[in-house]
This record gives structure tokens, sequence and C-alpha cells, in this order.
């Protein structure tokens, strides 16, 4: 009778600790759980941390392989460009004659960084003048003037035709380049004969490819025009004392030629014979075409119109830069192709304006001139790109009454 008395009791404990141990298992299970899922969140947190951290490793890598290669690239650049200069020390503090040259290049790239260059050496060094022998090519001696008087014309040497040849073979065996990256056959042939005429016998060669080598990489875009304005020296050049052709009162001289940067195409060629008429309506032309063929350009030629003359007939290969110069720096201004004599106009005091298409080709050239003539005191320098004015409708319009007849296109010799 007590148990059954008690058993209603016994029942309803069991129950609750029956329903608590539930609860208390269900609490536990909902913690696990929590925890679990707290555990899982972390470690995928982490993982996600770590992946992205490890995918950035890639890129990293990459980024510091390339600033390596290019820290190896600066010094191999570094170490060939001092080079280079230790063998310009070299050559400039001996005691030899010194061949400067020969020239075989274009004639841009002698007025506007080879005369310099020479030029910044033998002020650098010191360069005793009597020690300096250059050698180029049609009387453009007259530009080393203020660094030395001693030369030897190179078409004393060569005639031009054999010259033009020779040359043309040399550029095929470099390359199809006239630049002289090397000292070839052709360099030493010349320097043998230039020792002999100049009766010395030791003299040693300072050759042109000292400046490509030492420029190459401003030429390639890769230095900045300050590291070739400390390696040279600009300077007004004089006006040669030369004989020259009847000449016209206050004439503008005008040099058109192809180039890379002005091809002969129809559209250009118009725009051009529309210019030159345009410039004589003002004031007399006289057109510096040559008719030689001693490089790879060719001159374009306005013969048949009037107020415009031609000093052609009149030019010879051995003195045709000298006289070319003479008639710039006695002009009222210059007008031609962006290159070649376009450089050297603005160093003999003449305002020019230097005419392109396209701007590819130039852009070192073009920056390091403005720098240059900015601060020399000469003629003012003003490039033209007309790559546009079709485009845009714009045209030259020039008087049908100045011609006599139509204007030629480009020459060929």
């Amino acid at each position: 009778m007590a148990n059954d008395r008690w058993a209603p009791a016994l029942d309803q404990q069991a129950r609750v600790a029956k329903r608590a141990a539930f609860e208390a298992a269900r609490r536990g299970v909902k913690i696990t759980g929590e925890r679990m899922k707290n555990a899982l969140t972390a470690v995928s947190n982490l993982t996600a941390r770590q992946w992205r951290r490890a995918s950035k490793v890639g890129p990293y890598i990459d980024h510091r392989l390339h600033k390596l290669s290019d820290a190896r690239k600066r010094a191999v650049t570094y170490g060939l460009e001092w080079r280079v200069e230790r063998e310009v020390a070299q050559l400039a503090t001996g005691s030899d004659p010194l061949i400067v040259g020969p020239w075989l290049s274009e004639v841009g790239y002698e007025a506007l960084y080879w005369v310099p260059f020479v030029r910044w050496v033998q002020a650098t060094y010191h360069v005793d003048p009597a020690r300096l022998i250059v050698v180029t090519r049609g009387g453009a001696a007259v530009w080393y003037r203020d660094i030395t008087t001693r030369s030897v014309e190179l078409f004393d040497v060569l005639p031009p035709a054999v010259y033009a040849e020779r040359n043309a073979q040399r550029a095929d065996d470099g390359g199809g380049t006239l630049k002289q990256w090397t000292i070839s056959p052709l360099d030493e042939e010349i320097a043998d004969e230039v020792r002999r005429r100049a009766d010395a016998p030791r003299a040693r060669l300072f050759h042109p490819s000292l400046m490509y080598r030492l420029f190459q990489q401003f030429m390639l875009g890769h230095r900045p025009s300050s590291f070739l304005l400390r390696r040279t020296r600009y300077r007004r050049i004089a006006i040669p004392d030369v004989a020259l052709p009847p000449l016209p009162r206050d004439y503008v001289a005008v040099k058109f030629y192809t180039a890379a940067s002005l091809p002969p195409t129809p559209s250009i060629t118009r725009m051009l014979q529309s210019m030159v008429l345009a410039l004589a309506e003002q004031r007399p032309v006289v057109m510096l075409d040559t008719g030689f063929a001693l490089d790879d350009h060719e001159d374009y030629t306005f013969e048949r119109a009037s107020r415009i003359h031609t000093v052609r007939d009149m030019l010879r290969p051995e003195d045709n830069l000298a006289v070319q110069t003479a008639i710039i720096g006695r002009s009222s201004g210059f007008v031609g192709t962006c290159g070649s004599l376009a450089w050297l106009a603005p160093m003999l005091g003449i305002d020019t304006t230097a005419v392109l298409a396209d701007a590819r080709f130039l852009h070192g050239h073009l920056q390091v001139a403005r720098q240059v003539f900015q601060t020399l005191g000469g003629g003012r320098f003003s490039p033209l790109d007309i790559s546009t004015f079709d485009q845009l409708g714009l045209t030259i319009h020039a008087n049908p009454s100045t011609m006599d007849g139509s204007p030629g296109g480009p020459s060929h010799p």
C-alpha cells in the first residue's frame, strides 16, 4: 500500500528528470551544432583569406621578376654606355691625331647629333683642335669650323657615284640602314686614305659608331633627352663664305624631300605644291633640290613656276651642302621636310618651318630640337603637321597665275 501511495510521485519525478535530461541533451546538440557551424565558418574564412593571399603570390612574383629583369637590362645598358664613354675618353685624352668620321649617314643626324657630340668631346676633354681631322661630304666640314679647321672632303677620296654605290652596299650589308653602328670595310678604306693624305699614319678613328652606341637607348625611346643633352654641345653655326649662284633678294629657302615622315602620296604632293605656290606669292622662293642620288631620299621639285628659283644646275656634289648652308643662312626663312637641313637652319639663326605628315619617326628628334632651339638664341623652330589637312577639309590657297606650268612631283635622279 505504501508503495502504491508513492508511485505517482515517483512517476512525476521521473517524467521531470526525463524532460530535464532531454532538454539538456537538446541544448547540448544545439550548442555542439552551433560550435561546429562556427568552427566551419572560421575554417572557411581562414581558407578564403589564405586563398586570397595565395592568389596574390603569382602577380607579386611576376612583378618582382619583371623588376629584376628591368634592373638587369639597365645594368647591361649602363655597362655598354660606360664602356663607350671610356673608349671616348681614351681616344680624346691620347696624343695621336683623330679621324672624326668618316660620316656616311644621314645629313640630319650629322647636324642634330654628331657635330654637337664631337663639340662636346672636344670641349670636355680639351682636345687640341689640331688633332682632329673631320671627314664628311658635300662641304659639310663648314659645320665643324668652331671645333677644328682640319678636314678631308669625302668626295675627293671617292667619286660621288662610287661613294653612292659603295655606301648603299654598306647599308645593305648592315641590315638596310645608313646608320653607322659598326666600323665597316668602307670606313677603314676611307680612313687609310685620309691617313695618307693628311700624312698622319698614326691617326686613330673617332668613328660615328661611338655616338650611335652611346645614344642607342635614347633613339629607342628608353632614355630621356637629358641624357643626350648632357653629352652634346649646341652652338650657332657661322654662315660659310662660299661662292653662290645668283639669288633673288629677300627669298625663302625651301627643301622638300621624300621621307618616312613625308611620303610622296598624291595628297601630300598636292599640299606641298600649294604651299610652295603660296610662299611664292609673298616673296621669291629658292628651291634647294640637288638632283644628286647620294642617299635614299628624293627631292620634290617645282621647276616650272614663276618666282620659284632652283639652284639645281649650279650645285656640285663636293660642296653642295656648304652652298645650301650659305643660301639658307642668307634667306629670310626656311621651309622644308622635318629632318636634314631643317635641323641646321635654326642654328644659322633662320626661322624654320619643318613640315611632316607622320610624327612616329620624329618624336625624340622633335623633343631635342624644341629644347635646344629655344635656348640657343637662333631661329624659331616650328613643326607643321599636315597629316590632318585633308581630313579637316583644310587647303592652302595659291594664285594660279603664280605658275608658268604644272609643278613637278618628286624628282627621280
